[in-house]
């Protein structure tokens, strides 16, 4: 019996995905939770054998974090990830928290429930979309930006100024200037909306 933890911010998700999970007699829902701080929470309760997480949640923590936190705890459940996000910034960020796979919420059932099992078995899944944008990038990696360049263009992308980025990232606003300067240059461009739009282009940030 696999024991999973879902979490994801959306009640009507939630109950689609335990529907879809407590069908199958050799899985079992253990808990829910719809933000990252309740999800290591209740992993660290229940102790399950797989979290499903989702990436963008309320409040609090986020799915990358959560998934770092989890992987953090002794004798750690595995992550897999479902969510709507495919970009370079999101999948990459996954899997450096610890993720073991990733899959996209328009996967099929019968998909979800073999990663599951692969997942708790400690094998890699990758939706095919996501194994592509890898392999892809692999291969010929072109520029990219450091995960603290990623965030600051997200926030960017936000409409976030430079001094409510500082203080969203614990950073000072130079430092904010500091990786702006670094991503108008990897991307070619002079200002933020061009920066923002070049992001979004290359698939860095949603």
């Amino acid at each position: 019996m696999i024991g999973v933890l879902l979490v994801d911010d959306h009640p009507i998700v939630r109950a689609g995905l335990r529907a879809t999970l407590e069908a199958d007699p050799g899985l079992r829902v253990l808990g829910e939770a719809a933000g990252g701080d309740e999800a290591v929470r209740l992993a660290r309760e229940l102790r399950p054998d797989v979290v499903l997480m989702d990436l963008q949640l309320g409040p609090g923590i986020d799915g990358a974090a959560a998934t770092a936190r989890v992987r953090e705890l002794p004798e750690p459940p595995r992550v897999l990830i479902l969510t709507t996000y495919d970009s370079d910034a999101d999948i990459l960020r996954a899997i450096e928290a610890g993720a073991i796979g990733y899959l996209l919420k328009d996967a099929e059932p019968a998909d979800l429930l073999r990663a599951l099992r692969a997942a708790a078995a400690g094998e890699t899944v990758l939706a095919p979309s996501v194994a592509t944008r890898l392999v892809s990038r692999e291969r010929a990696p072109g520029i990219s930006l450091t995960p603290r360049e990623t965030q600051v263009l997200q926030l960017v992308a936000g409409g976030h100024s430079n001094s409510a980025i500082a203080r969203r990232l614990f950073i000072s606003e130079a430092t904010v200037k500091s990786h702006l300067v670094q991503v108008f240059a990897k991307l070619g461009v002079d200002n933020r909306t061009a920066a923002t739009a070049e992001g979004r282009r290359r698939g860095f940030i949603r």
